[in-house]
């Protein structure tokens, strides 16, 4: 299979690419050339700006085409008209934030869509994100049709190569062990997915030219983010590690946010909700994420290999946790 993909070179795009040349399929990744550089020398590379220049993708014909980066409905149209009809099956990589919150736990594919307060927006934020999302799936269905559209809403995705350092921060930061601060409550909902497995379950739908909506989550809720932490805990912590749980409102009044403590849940509940989603569907296509404990070995692993750049805002240091769990002690002890 002849198989294009737009970005390809940092997270999951990488992921996906590898497997889908593990697979014996012929892949060509359009970049900007900006990362990756010397990455899958037996693929076809296509550079370009997909916001600037699209021209590198007038020739050529392919049987899948992959988008890993669309977040504006004008990519997407702006794609599907540069590729004029010979991109075959067209793969969409949204969210979970395209629902609409809250959702209940255990909530399909069937929940009702996120929608822009304003159609016209065109700067994603935290607000717009999820309708932007819902954009762009419309974009790609009435470019390429149901027939041969897949739409695929994953969950916080976790693995090797996550330049996002959100659960490589809890990783990295219950390996070094002592007292940790846990935010919010530990039945909070969470769920991730594996770029691996998630990678090696699109590459098993194109083979099949399998098409829909897909959320991509794991666990099956009910999931919280105390038995997220316990889970890496228990891979990589020293003995003698302690989780001290604060709860949202004293976080929330101390200037944290869901940067400073990646993933937590509780900066929004509404929100949070949107990660008890139902994998059901996503299983019974193929998906089959690995267990959890094994993602966070391989992460700490690669961390300690190649170890990734944090990105500005990321996690609080140790002064500061420490600064904190002592303030909460202190307002513990004063409600007694």
């Amino acid at each position: 299979m002849r198989i294009l993909t737009i970005g390809g070179t940092q997270f999951i795009g990488r992921h996906f690419v590898q497997a889908a040349l593990d697979g014996g399929h012929e892949v060509t990744i359009f970049h900007r050339g900006r990362t990756g550089a010397g990455l899958f020398p037996q693929a076809a590379h296509l550079t370009g700006d997909r916001d600037q220049d699209l021209g590198a993708l007038a020739a050529g014909r392919w049987d899948a085409t992959v988008d890993f980066c669309a977040y504006l409905p004008g990519q997407v149209r702006d794609l599907a008209a540069a590729l004029g009809g010979r991109g075959g099956q067209h793969v969409l990589i949204s969210s979970v934030s395209a629902y609409r919150a809250p959702a209940p736990s255990g909530y399909g594919e069937d929940w009702p869509l996120a929608e822009l307060a304003d159609p016209e927006v065109q700067q994603v934020t935290d607000a717009t994100y999820g309708g932007l999302k819902v954009a762009c799936e419309r974009a790609a269905l009435d470019a390429y049709g149901a027939a041969a559209t897949t739409i695929i809403r994953p969950t916080y995705v976790i693995g090797p190569y996550d330049h996002s350092y959100r659960l490589t921060w809890w990783v990295e930061r219950l390996a070094r062990g002592g007292r940790v601060l846990a935010p919010g409550g530990p039945a909070d909902p969470i769920q991730v997915i594996d770029a691996r497995d998630l990678a090696s379950w699109l590459v098993a739908l194109l083979d099949g030219s399998v098409t829909g909506a897909f959320h991509t989550a794991s666990p099956e809720p009910p999931f919280g983010f105390g038995q997220l932490l316990d889970a890496i805990a228990a891979e990589v912590a020293p003995a003698g590690t302690e989780l001290t749980w604060a709860d949202s409102e004293f976080l929330r009044a101390a200037g944290l946010d869901d940067s400073a403590l990646p993933l937590w849940p509780g900066v929004s509940l509404d929100d949070a909700s949107l990660s008890a989603a139902s994998p059901a569907a996503a299983l019974a296509a193929g998906l089959a994420p690995r267990p959890l404990r094994q993602s966070v070995a391989d992460i700490h692993a690669h961390e300690a290999a190649s170890p990734t750049a944090v990105p500005a805002g990321t996690g609080i240091d140790a002064a500061r946790e420490a600064e904190l769990l002592a303030a909460w002690a202190a307002r513990r002890q004063a409600m007694r």
